[in-house]
């Protein structure tokens, strides 16, 4: 029973989770098409992906090439990849975190990664 004797609006409740749900879309959207970076070894390798982890591009530096020593340039991509999809979290987390909360907090809601 709600207090004062009401009944919930039950369509105001469904206006209001369906404009969440539209929010949740765009922001998805605007993460899809957002493209941050990550670099390794002083900027010889970067990488960028999208506010939602696909890796778009990859950029190394002649002087990270060594014929000789391969495993460094590997470490220095994977690093880099790394640091990349760490900042594509911070951006989702910053893009739909307020979002999930109006959603009930996050816990439980498909597709969100957090």
């Amino acid at each position: 029973m709600i207090p004062g004797g009401g009944q919930p609006n039950m369509q105001q409740l469904l206006q209001q989770a369906q404009k969440m749900q539209q929010d949740l879309a765009r922001a998805q959207e605007e993460l899809a098409q957002t493209e941050v970076e990550g670099q390794a070894g002083g900027g010889l390798v970067k990488a960028t992906v999208t506010g939602a982890g696909e890796l778009r591009a990859l950029k190394i530096d002649p002087k990270a090439v060594d014929p000789e020593d391969t495993e460094t340039l590997a470490d220095l991509v994977i690093a880099a990849v790394q640091a990349a999809n760490d900042n594509a979290r911070s951006l989702q987390q910053q893009k739909l975190g307020p979002l999930a909360q109006g959603l009930g907090g996050g816990s439980g809601i498909p597709g969100l990664p957090f």
